[in-house]
């Protein structure tokens, strides 16, 4: 069963970012498998920041800290996460202790975070229709800084 989303149009233009980081090295997709944290999360956040706000970026950096928190806050996120999402939940640092999560939860972002992380895990679905990229311009534009 999938969760209750109250989803913003910043989360979604989030969603649509989250990984732009790792098109910013050359290590290849498959850097994890090497032991190698690229993190993405702040690689994106540095190229995108002169073209969005807090309210787009916040979600993007913390996207890897919601994947820690949701396997602190259920034992069960874990079993639902690829092979892939498994081994960079270990070199990102594996599921966050009590005082991690409580700390997470302090940043005003947080929830939009783990937004994001279950769009993010939802869009692992094999064969789910998605809309076109090009269908989001418009809102994607609608957060740029101008």
């Amino acid at each position: 069963m999938s969760p209750v989303l109250a989803t913003t149009g910043a989360v979604v233009v989030a969603s649509l970012l989250h990984d732009y980081g790792h098109l910013q090295h050359d290590e290849g997709e498959d850097v994890a498998s090497h032991g190698v944290d690229m993190r993405h999360e702040d690689l994106g956040v540095i190229k995108l920041k002169t073209f969005f706000g807090p309210e787009i970026l916040e979600p993007i950096r913390l996207h890897v800290g919601a994947k820690r928190y949701l396997c602190h806050k259920s034992k069960t996120y874990i079993d639902g996460l690829s092979s892939a999402s498994r081994l960079s939940l270990e070199i990102q640092g594996g599921a966050m202790s009590d005082r991690e999560g409580a700390e997470f939860e302090s940043n005003l972002y947080y929830k939009s975070a783990v937004e994001l992380r279950r769009f993010d895990d939802m869009g692992k679905v094999s064969g789910m229709k998605t809309p076109t990229l090009e269908s989001f311009y418009s809102l994607v534009l609608s957060f740029v800084v101008k």
